[in-house]
């Protein structure tokens, strides 16, 4: 869905954010249709009149300046408040029309964000979603620079600009195939599960990570005989009973409530460090549909019976 934000939006910040974004005048002249000549002007009148550069010129693009990242900040915000104030002239009318922005983490992406698509659309059918998969990273990135309202993954360190809106404990859990030797045991430890293939995330993951830290304190090695960051995939092989691996409670409740899969908590110290968090950027007011669809987000990512 194009944006509109242009019709409240200064034409010389416009042109001045798309070029920051593009780093360069050729690409930002041919995503806005202006030509490169009017682009320089417009960027050349906002220095004469601010009296500093806000680009350094290079023969390969152009690169903010300290005082061009101050301006392009202040760009992107006004350009998020620009709809806000259309979105919410559109809500006078009830919320019919809009769109909701969500990047999110592939394991998220798999089944909750699709449910819960279907869930408010149908109490809200004019709302589209536009919906961006990435690395934790990336989504606090889209996040940060306006290209989503609302970030879905699970938690690093503190961020730069993000707001986390809503915060839950997501402990690593054991997957286990139906009727798998360890699926009636309350709980399982990771030197039970390397007595069965396993299936793992990569190394740079951060629940590999906190697996081979609990590993680590333990002198436990472990060697799976399957490695992807697709979660689909990890848990898929466990489904197909190719073996055991870990994943969130979040992430495959539905599977599990369709008897697909057992989910059994892991006993090992340092398992429950992890949370799932919901960001926007800091000091934003999100357009009305994305705040509708936080709060359903808030309702629907407690586990049930309130636990995560």
């Amino acid at each position: 869905m194009p944006t509109r934000r242009h019709l409240l939006q200064d034409t010389a910040l416009r042109y001045f954010l798309e070029v920051a974004q593009r780093g360069s005048l050729t690409e930002a002249s041919s995503r806005l249709h202006v030509a490169a000549s009017a682009l320089s002007r417009q960027i050349a009148g906002l220095e004469t009149q601010l009296g500093v550069p806000l680009f350094e010129r290079h023969p390969r693009g152009m690169v903010l300046t300290a005082a061009g990242e101050v301006l392009a900040a202040h760009a992107r915000r006004t350009g998020l408040d620009a709809e806000r104030a259309l979105d919410e002239i559109d809500a006078l009318q009830g919320l019919r029309s809009g769109q909701v922005r969500l990047a999110t983490s592939d394991i998220f992406a798999n089944e909750l964000v699709p449910r819960l698509c279907v869930e408010f659309q149908r109490s809200h059918a004019g709302i589209a979603f536009n919906v961006l998969v990435a690395p934790t990273p990336q989504v606090s990135d889209a996040v940060r620079a306006g290209a989503a309202d609302l970030g879905l993954c699970f938690s690093r360190a503190p961020q730069k600009e993000i707001h986390v809106a809503y915060r839950q404990g997501a402990p690593v859990m054991a997957l286990l195939p139906v009727g798998h030797p360890l699926a009636d045991a309350p709980s399982v430890t990771l030197e039970l599960m390397a007595q069965y293939p396993l299936a793992l995330p990569p190394v740079e993951t951060a629940v590999r990570q906190m697996v081979d830290i609990a590993c680590s304190r333990q002198g436990l090695r472990l060697t799976p005989v399957l490695e992807t960051i697709h979660g689909r995939t990890l848990l898929n092989f466990v489904v197909y009973g190719g073996g055991v691996s870990v994943s969130s409670e979040l992430a495959v409740r539905d599977m599990v409530a369709q008897g697909l899969l057992v989910a059994r908590p892991l006993a090992d110290a340092g398992m429950d460090l992890r949370d799932i968090e919901v960001q926007t950027l800091a000091g934003r007011s999100l357009p009305v549909a994305a705040e509708a669809f936080l709060e359903l987000l808030k309702q629907r990512l407690p586990a049930p019976g309130g636990e995560a």
